[in-house]
């Protein structure tokens, strides 16, 4: 009913830049929210970034402050994860996340997920 798929991940040196997408597609009222998780081997998930639809207020984890940027296309149900500066620990699988309205009902959908690399 409700896909996101994730894509964009590969392999990048230190330092180095990537750009994360995901959309949405299905029967889709609405969206109230995206976020970003990563989950490294060996490590609990952790929430990277989060952003309202509605204002865009945004939210970081404390290590990827000031070198990840979450944005979003509203009318294309896309969100982006600009990640700069990259680091060997932002090595992860990357999952998008999306708090969305079909019809009448309300809950949290999982994309597929996305493989960053970062080499040292």
């Amino acid at each position: 009913q409700v896909q996101l798929q994730a894509s964009g991940g590969g392999l990048v040196q230190a330092g180095g830049s990537l750009r994360l997408s995901c959309v949405a597609s299905g029967t889709i009222t609405g969206i109230y929210t995206w976020a970003w998780y990563r989950q490294a081997p060996g490590k609990q998930q952790e929430l990277v970034a989060e952003i309202i639809t509605r204002g865009g207020s945004t939210n970081y984890a404390e290590p990827v402050k000031g070198r990840f940027t979450i944005s979003k296309d509203s009318a294309k149900n896309t969100v982006y994860l600009q990640m700069d500066s990259l680091k060997p620990e932002d090595t992860a699988v990357y999952l998008c996340n999306a708090d969305i309205r079909v019809h009448f009902t309300r809950e949290k959908y999982w994309g597929q997920g996305t493989l960053v690399t970062v080499s040292s």
